[in-house]
């Protein structure tokens, strides 16, 4: 006996060996400081504050949130829970913070309550206000923090300075409250300075306001859920409890009214204006010293975008730059921007490629496929992007003046195999961030860039995570004629003589899940799989990123079709070159995987023979806005496309063929985002068809399944049913 847990234990107690894993970086841009958030060990979920002293290469930690609540367990306000359901988010402690400008101050909430740190003396301080604190930020001048108490957007100053407007003394502080309204809703549903249900899911937009580079005045989101549909979600365990109320825009419904107003310190107030009817999403905003604030408002049906300038004086805005599409436009992390210089940084489809744009001018070009703009410099622009092996995601940085202003791009961090990596710069610094197949975990090393080419690396920052019990193996490979993006794992010690093995694809497969990637730790859950007697595949069909536009916008109006046939044609692909037994064929997924899942068992009974549905989307009118009808248009305009990709109709099952396949479906019932109505409706659908099947409801469980034991005990039965369904033994 060795002691190791099993690797359904040990990857729900390590959250997947994440916990103990540096994450989210910020340089000082004097080059002295980097600050990051890690646990100490890989089972400790609660994530605290450290420093890196680059000069001294040394690790403090700066806030500890069991120091700081005394022991005591922490109390999440509704909506810091909602944001953090919305980010995946399923650690605890301090699991996110800002700066100020020079790095000397960082602000976070801890149940609902606001602190503040030093970061060079690495000491923290309570500031007694209004609560529960949501998302605070300082000013980058650190003088003041800006935070969201009920919907309210306030601002406290760091020194304590009485600036209150409505006095009393902070809950559990023992101090006199100091900070005071910028922001008060005019109305029930109103809410300020909070990304809403739509940002967060859909569009990558977490945070709801941005201070001016002066630190004198905040922009501020305005949310009104007032037009939004109302759903409930229950938890049937607890009959005595009263639902929660969620305001849920789903497909074809009204959305949430957003708008935005400038407020200054000294109590002014000036509304921005743009046409909030035809663009009523506001994906993105920046603001920086290099120019006005820059909005990123797209049309409803996501076919057109505009790039708005405001005035900050009036709140008139311009545009600078429209993108349109006939498919739909894309909003990308890291963009719109500014240069230093004032020219507008994004990324656009054009000539069949995926280019970074300064100005008018494109950096890059095929075969590059940028997915992220990571920090804009004096003279070059850092960003994230995939060439030729989609599977290999690197860093680069392209010129836009200076010695390199004749064009071409470098690859930051180089290494002689595949790589997924990402960094984060401020100043001469960057945390770059690597991992891959060579070893298990990711290497996070501090470099310093050279103005015209290369990098030293000056310090490692050091992990906590565990190590799994495993070695992940996948072989990635291209499938068939449309070279399909795959991964096939084969039991640990497999060898050519054992003979033909079932068959398990586990995909995710749609818009926004890479799953073929160069990264030791994203194929472990396939690799145990594979090691209880499957050849496991993992496909990135069309649909999924880092290809090419074309090869993600092939789904429009076509979801169901395409995703689930490039399942099955990589399989079949692939059957003469690996042992696959294809008289026994199953497939497990979760999300858009557990739609794909059910896909498979209805309308592909011929191929495969079991499913596990995984919190799965079954009638596609009952998802949200952005995401379905940017994929299948308006329902009341297309109503026959989403009953042909829908796996429900008004009618029942919709492209159910026979055999009668074995299914076992799994939902949490505290899902707000892919709601359990889903898979209850499934259910109905299948008794009524006639169709046996299994279901596994789980009692308080959201769509992330944080929960160790729900997280353990769900492979474990997942293999039981896959093993039963195809007639394994042993």
């Amino acid at each position: 006996m060795t002691g190791q847990p099993s690797f359904p234990r040990q990857s729900a107690r390590t959250q997947r060996f994440t916990l103990g894993a540096p994450r989210g970086y910020t340089l000082s841009p004097d080059g002295a400081r980097v600050v990051f958030l890690r646990s100490s060990s890989g089972t400790d979920r609660s994530q605290q504050l450290w420093v890196l002293d680059v000069e001294e290469g040394r690790e403090f930690t700066a806030a500890d949130p069991r120091a700081l609540l005394a022991g005591a367990e922490e109390d999440l306000p509704p909506q810091e829970r909602a944001r953090r359901e919305r980010s995946r988010e399923g650690s605890a402690g301090i699991v996110g913070y800002a700066a100020d400008s020079a790095v000397e101050l960082a602000a976070f909430s801890l149940s609902g309550r606001l602190f503040v740190s030093e970061l060079r003396a690495g000491t923290t301080r309570e500031l007694p206000v209004h609560g529960p604190v949501v998302d605070p930020r300082p000013s980058p001048d650190g003088r003041h923090v800006a935070f969201v108490a009920e919907g309210r957007l306030r601002v406290v100053a760091v020194d304590g300075a009485a600036t209150s407007d409505d006095g009393g003394t902070a809950a559990g502080s023992g101090g006199v409250r100091t900070d005071r309204v910028l922001a008060e809703p005019d109305g029930p549903e109103v809410s300020w300075g909070l990304a809403e249900f739509i940002a967060a899911e859909e569009m990558g937009r977490y945070r709801g306001f941005w201070w001016s580079p002066d630190s004198d005045a905040v922009l501020a989101a305005r949310v009104d859920e007032a037009p939004v549909q109302r759903w409930w979600i229950s938890d049937p365990a607890h009959p005595d409890r009263e639902p929660a109320r969620v305001a849920y825009p789903a497909a074809g419904t009204a959305n949430a009214e957003v708008t935005l107003a400038l407020f200054g310190l000294d109590g002014s107030r000036t509304d921005v204006t743009w046409d909030t009817v035809r663009y009523p999403y506001l994906a993105r905003v920046h603001w920086s010293a290099a120019g006005p604030p820059l909005l990123l408002v797209q049309a409803r049906d996501q076919r057109d975008q505009r790039y708005l300038t405001v005035d900050t004086a009036t709140g008139a805005t311009r545009t600078v730059h429209e993108d349109e599409d006939e498919v739909w436009v894309e909003p990308f992390p890291g963009v719109p921007a500014w240069t230093p210089d004032g020219r507008l940084v994004r990324i656009a489809d054009e000539g069949g490629a995926r280019k970074l744009f300064v100005g008018a001018r494109p950096l890059t070009g095929a075969p590059l496929h940028v997915r992220a703009v990571l920090d804009i410099g004096e003279d070059d622009v850092l960003f994230s992007a995939s060439s030729t092996d989609m599977h290999d995601i690197g860093v680069y940085r392209a010129w836009f003046r200076g010695s390199g202003d004749q064009g071409g791009w470098e690859r930051v961090g180089a290494r002689p195999y595949p790589t997924v990596s990402s960094a984060v710069r401020g100043g001469a610094l960057t945390v770059l961030s690597q991992a891959s197949l060579e070893r298990p975990g990711t290497q996070v090393d501090v470099v310093r860039l050279d103005p015209d080419g290369g990098e030293k690396t000056l310090a490692t920052i050091g992990s906590y995570a565990e190590e799994p019990g495993i070695t992940a193996r996948p072989r990635l490979v291209l499938a068939g004629e449309r070279e399909i993006p795959c991964a096939v794992l084969l039991p640990s010690g497999y060898t050519e003589g054992d003979g033909p093995l079932p068959v398990l694809l586990d995909p995710y497969g749609g818009p926004h899940g890479q799953r073929v990637v160069a990264a030791h730790h994203a194929h472990l859950t396939s690799q145990w799989f594979a090691d209880q007697g499957f050849a496991v595949l993992v496909a990135d069909g069309r649909g999924t990123p880092g290809r090419s536009p074309a090869w993600e916008k092939a789904i429009s109006r076509r979801v169901a079709e395409v995703a689930l046939d490039d399942q099955v044609h990589a399989l079949q692909a692939l059957a003469g070159s690996f042992p696959f037994d294809m008289e026994r064929v199953a497939i497990r997924g979760w999300s858009f995987g557990g739609y794909l899942a059910g896909l498979a068992a209805l309308r592909r009974p011929d191929v495969f023979r079991a499913a596990v549905v995984g919190a799965p989307v079954t009638d596609l009118r009952l998802y949200d806005t952005h995401y379905q009808e940017r994929y299948l248009g308006h329902p009341a305009e297309e109503p026959a496309v989403y009953a042909a990709n829908s796996l429900l109709t008004d009618e029942g099952l919709s492209g159910a063929v026979e055999p009668h396949r074995p299914m076992l479906i799994v939902h949490g019932l505290a899902d707000d985002n892919v709601v359990v109505a889903h898979s209850l409706r499934l259910s109905s659908a299948l008794l009524a068809d006639g169709r046996p099947h299994e279901v596994l409801p789980l009692s308080g469980v959201t769509h992330m399944t944080p929960q160790e034991q729900v997280a353990e005990n769900l492979l474990l039965l997942q293999v039981d049913f896959l093993k039963r369904s195809l007639g394994m033994t042993g």
